[in-house]
């Protein structure tokens, strides 16, 4: 055997190096093995989500978000030609099927925005610059990273997993897919795969191109699809509803590109160069279960659908969030592997949820007078403040909650955002991967039944400078409430137990 690691990752994207991350501030040996030789600079996601911007805050990385989406936003006033939004928040909140969710719609007052505190401001990220500041972490956390390095193939004996590249042999306890939509861990392994086929082909590129005095900024429907012009310089995106490519993998050229958008908006547009490029549908997919053995999946290696947006990376992003911890846990000896089962348990509906929901701007989408008609009524809901908060809450993430049990409402959502009297923040407090006991009331019982876990839980007293439905909380590592209630202790053992073991 070349080298043993407790964890292998497949596939250093956004999700595989936050799972390093994870794993690895946790004291677990991971090594990330990526086929590419560098980061790929093809256009991708544009925007994260508060969930995954709250991951961030919660390791000490907001400050990283907020420098790039100024840097986002500055590029986009170039073009535009105007001022645009501010570091304090961006002018458009998402869009649901190409209908914009302008922030001045949006009740941005809202308790749930409230909660999210300063991250809920940080959205304008793209995944170059999410696996730019995750790369940088995994360096200074110590992560082995490896490109150019393809697994292709492995062998799971029940007690580890030993995987192949090229001569190279490595020995992990664990390993990871984290591969992408066409995974090799996951075809390997055997994972099901169902879902829905593709109807549609997208085409997102970076171009110069002359011709484009009758293209308009923004989501626009048309006779024969739908485009997108900016909002940077040589940005543009197609959508075409008459099936899926028919060579998917074929290279995307210059000519390809400038038909699509010839046929979709009419316009004599002329391509010169193309400097990124990319083709998607909206293939819907999604494994029944995220683990295998001793083989998982996370982003999507485990689940596939269209990139309005964005939802990918954000979902990716969350699941990667909820199995570090719980993979090192076990790969340390702190719990046995049933705490896996909860992997699938609580990410699995988040993504059969992120499924449909693009599945529904698909339909809305489509190019038939009846679609048209409820694309219309659409547009009309989400010009009210009602509609567009409504559908901004879903995009946004911040109605993702895990069900764990518990009669009081916090249990199994992200805990709120507060300032601390101690001058402090609650996310703060999250920096070094451990759970966390907000003992809001100051209660010496409650800190004598946490004492035995002091070396997995932090213990905090510091009051909130405005209310939180509750006078103490106990937070896991990745910032969900395991258990919420007052000064009396009861429930709080038990859940110390369930999420972090025995005493």
């Amino acid at each position: 055997m070349d080298e043993v690691f407790d964890v292998v990752v497949a596939g250093a994207g956004p999700v595989g190096l936050m799972l390093a991350c994870e794993l690895r501030l946790a004291g677990v040996d991971v090594v990330v093995l990526e086929r590419l030789p560098e980061i790929d600079r093809t256009l991708k996601a544009g925007a994260v989500n508060v969930p995954t911007a709250q991951a961030f805050d919660r390791r000490g990385l907001l400050p990283q978000l907020l420098v790039r989406q100024e840097a986002a936003l500055e590029r986009m006033r170039a073009f535009a030609g105007a001022p645009i939004g501010s570091s304090d928040r961006p002018p458009i909140g998402g869009h649901f099927a190409g209908i914009m969710l302008p922030f001045g719609v949006v009740d941005v007052e809202d308790p749930v925005f409230v909660d999210a505190g300063p991250a809920g401001r940080a959205v304008l990220v793209n995944q170059q610059g999410i696996e730019e500041i995750l790369g940088a972490r995994a360096a200074e956390l110590g992560v082995v990273v490896r490109r150019g390095v393809e697994l292709t193939e492995f062998v799971d004996d029940g007690r580890g997993v030993t995987v192949t590249c090229g001569d190279a042999r490595i020995r992990g306890s664990w390993l990871v897919g984290c591969d992408g939509g066409r995974s090799t861990v996951r075809k390997l392994a055997g994972f099901e795969f169902p879902g829905l086929d593709p109807e549609i082909t997208g085409r997102q590129a970076v171009v110069e191109m002359t011709g484009t005095e009758g293209l308009r900024p923004g989501w626009h429907d048309t006779e024969h699809g739908i485009y997108v012009y900016g909002p940077t310089p040589g940005r543009f995106l197609t959508v075409e509803l008459d099936g899926p490519p028919a060579d998917r993998d074929a290279p995307i050229t210059a000519d390809e590109l400038q038909a699509g958008l010839r046929r979709v908006t009419g316009e004599p547009v002329r391509i010169t160069a193309v400097h990124s490029a990319t083709r998607f549908t909206d293939n819907t997919r999604q494994v029944p279960d995220y683990r295998r053995g001793r083989v998982l999946l996370a982003g999507d290696a485990a689940h596939v659908h269209s990139p309005f947006g964005g939802q990918g990376l954000n979902l990716g992003i969350g699941d990667a969030v909820n199995l570090g911890w719980k993979l090192a846990a076990v790969v340390t000896g702190r719990m046995g592997e049933e705490l896996l089962d909860t992997y699938t348990a609580e990410r699995h509906p988040i993504g059969a949820w992120v499924l449909d929901w693009t599945r529904a701007q698909v339909a809305l989408m489509r190019l038939d007078r009846r679609s048209k008609a409820l694309r219309a009524v659409m547009r009309e809901l989400l010009g009210t403040t009602d509609g567009a908060t409504t559908v901004y809450k879903r995009i946004a993430g911040v109605l993702h909650r895990y069900d764990l049990g518990g009669d009081h409402d916090l249990v199994g959502a992200v805990v709120p955002e507060r300032d601390l009297s101690d001058g402090s923040r609650v996310s703060e407090h999250f920096a070094a991967g451990s759970g966390v006991l907000f003992d809001f009331a100051d209660s010496t019982d409650l800190r004598a039944a946490a004492r035995p876990w002091q070396d997995r839980v932090r213990i905090v007293t510091a009051k909130p400078l405005d209310p939180v439905s509750a006078s103490a909380l106990l937070a896991r590592p990745d910032g969900y409430v395991a258990w919420a209630g007052t000064d009396d202790r009861q429930g709080l053992v038990p859940a110390l137990r369930r999420w972090f073991g025995g005493a």
